[in-house]
């Protein structure tokens, strides 16, 4: 019963207001990488599905760059680490090294591929200088009083390198080894980022100030300033094409605009967000112009995490590759497995087709907090959300997009269930079961205990189990006809030993799995409400999610442990297991078709799992 990745939807990259984040594109234009979490991502830019994940690092990501060879990746994170890492696998890692007490802000390496600069907020020094094989000084990064935001190093020989920084200075280093040369100030605030032309004749850098500088790139000369009173945000990304002669930048004022670097002149121009307004999820914090394309493909980055797809002559981007760049807390299939939600953690909401690969944040208003589960209609055409901002939502799937206003919730919700008629979905809230019908509140139970899961029989539409902190699952009845829940259960179910985290029903309404916060899950038949079987119990931490098949005959879990588990009522002690599969914990698990396990976690990404070999 082997299971085996099938797909890797990356994790959007990670953005941050008022700092840049860094893209990076391979020599031949095929794969562009980037920080998101604790991961590193190495898409396929013309087919996003394709990726690879590294998850080497211990801390937050902060930013990845290929090196001119193509043959491998240099990637830092919080903690002042960079390692050097296989781009082709994503696995073989080189070498891992300390290089300064805080947060990486960018990487360089030289045309060799031999040597690299890493900068970023130390202590001690704010960068730098290394061979990629050893980690070896090959240089020392001075001249700067304040954190360092970017570094470039010129391809060709005699070796320059240029970092920029908050103290508002570009300092010109010569090498190798790396060495401080000399320093112009010609910005008056932060400088965001630098870049050498492909050529290495000419060198820029751009900064919140607004401003283009130009600099001689083999004596690090300031030459001219260009663009004055164009951008009218802060500049954050900046890329040379790869014939030297234009280059683009990405700024706060949500505009990506190209350059011609001879005439200064801006010859073209993509704004984004609905024009004459300030839209802040729309500023443009990174940008990379592919080399090695015919196509003049530009990428840029928004604050939202969205990649866009430029093309020169097209004034509207030719592609949006959307994504999560935060923790996905939440995962919502339909009961045929065509469509599929993903919430997170700062209320993001997408749909995703698994044949292209793609997601699509859902129109309209969106969770403002926390999205904690989702619900299907029987007829999989509505999916129901609730969050931490207090709210019930409705997705209409056909359309994409929310439906009607949001439902004020009383209390903090933990979970939703809807029953198998379409007629009610009940919310299990910090103080009680709440039912509701058409977004009307209907009934409430109030509990002596807090609930911590719930869920409703796809075969009855009167029965409903809740799980509780007490060890129990509770088994209430649900009136069709006024929608009041019975206010003492039907049965109590009480052979599990720790609190209930997720509940399951089988498609069929047979059995309910029941997991809980050690790992443990125990499955009982419905009607009856005995065990049928207890021997589910290979995570060694809070099981967070349970999915069945549609046969009811395998179940997959995903846990805390970050593992993702399959297995099988005939041979419960037979299982199969994927370990890490995410980072930091599994939130979400959705058995859409036979043989097609989804999985999403902590990392902000969506796997594709194939089961095979089912006994």
């Amino acid at each position: 019963m082997p299971i085996e990745i099938d797909k890797i939807l990356a994790a959007a990259p990670i953005t941050t207001r008022g700092q840049a984040t860094q893209l990076s594109c391979d020599p031949k234009g095929e794969r562009i990488v980037y920080a998101s979490g604790k991961s590193i991502f190495v898409r396929t830019i013309d087919e996003p599905s394709k990726s690879l994940q590294y998850t080497g690092h211990t801390t937050t990501t902060t930013v990845a760059r290929f090196s001119p060879s193509g043959f491998w990746i240099a990637s830092g994170d919080v903690s002042g680490k960079v390692r050097v890492w296989d781009a082709v696998g994503a696995e073989n890692t080189k070498g891992e090294y300390s290089i300064i007490s805080g947060r990486i802000n960018d990487i360089a390496w030289d045309g060799d591929s031999q040597r690299v600069i890493a900068v970023g907020d130390g202590r001690e020094r704010f960068g730098h200088a290394f061979t990629a094989d050893s980690g070896n000084s090959v240089g020392e990064v001075t001249g700067h009083s304040k954190v360092v935001n970017a570094v470039s190093i010129r391809q060709q020989r005699p070796l320059r390198a240029a970092t920029v920084s908050d103290d508002g200075s570009m300092c010109f280093l010569h090498g190798a080894p790396f060495k401080f040369a000399d320093k112009a100030s010609e910005h008056k605030g932060f400088v965001t980022g630098t870049a050498f032309s492909p050529d290495g004749a000419t060198l820029v850098t751009v900064g919140a100030d607004r401003k283009i500088q130009l600099y001689d790139g083999k004596t690090g000369a300031p030459t001219k300033a260009i663009g004055e009173g164009v951008h009218t945000g802060g500049i954050y990304g900046i890329s040379w094409s790869s014939d030297s002669k234009r280059f683009v930048t990405s700024s706060a004022d949500q505009t990506v605009r190209v350059w011609d670097a001879e005439s200064g002149e801006n010859t073209e121009t993509w704004r984004f967000g609905p024009e004459g307004t300030v839209s802040i999820p729309d500023q443009q914090v990174g940008v990379v112009w592919p080399h090695g394309r015919n196509d003049g493909l530009i990428i840029s980055l928004n604050l939202n995490g969205d990649l866009n797809y430029l093309v020169p002559g097209n004034s509207k981007p030719i592609r949006v590759v959307q994504g999560h760049n935060k923790n996905i807390t939440a995962l919502g299939a339909s009961p045929d497995g065509k469509a599929l939600l993903t919430g997170s953690f700062e209320g993001r909401v997408l749909s995703w087709d698994l044949a292209a690969g793609t997601g699509t944040v859902v129109d309209g208003q969106s969770h403002s907090n926390q999205v904690t589960q989702f619900a299907s209609s029987a007829s999989g055409g509505t999916i129901y959300s609730v969050g931490w901002d207090d709210t019930l939502r409705s997705v209409d799937v056909s359309a994409n997009t929310f439906t009607g206003a949001s439902t004020k919730l009383s209390a903090q919700p933990k979970g939703v269930a809807t029953t198998n008629d379409g007629k009610f979905v009940v919310v299990a809230a910090h103080t009680g079961i709440q039912v509701y019908q058409d977004a009307d509140f209907i009934s409430e139970l109030p509990t002596t205990f807090t609930p911590t899961a719930i869920a409703a029989s796809p075969s009855d539409a009167s029965v409903i189990a809740l799980g509780g902190d007490g060890n129990t699952v509770r088994i209430h009845s649900l009136s069709s006809s006024d929608g009041t829940l019975s206010s003492q259960p039907v049965a109590v179910l009480t052979t599990s030993s720790a609190h209930i985290s997720t509940l399951s029903f089988s498609r069929d309404g047979k059995f309910l799995a029941a997991g809980n916060s050690t790992g443990k899950i125990v499955v009982y038949k419905t009607g009856s409400w005995e065990v049928e079987t207890d021997r589910w119990s290979a995570h060694t931490a809070r099981v967070l999610s349970i999915a069945w098949n549609e046969a009811g005959t395998h179940a997959v879990s995903g846990g805390l442990d970050t593992n993702v588990c399959v297995w099988s009522l005939a041979k419960p002690g037979s299982r199969t297991s994927a370990p890490n599969a995410h980072k930091d914990g599994v939130n979400g698990v959705a058995w859409t078709e036979e043989g097609t396990v989804i999985s999403t976690g902590v990392d902000g990404a969506v796997k594709v799992w194939k089961v095979s070999g089912l006994p």
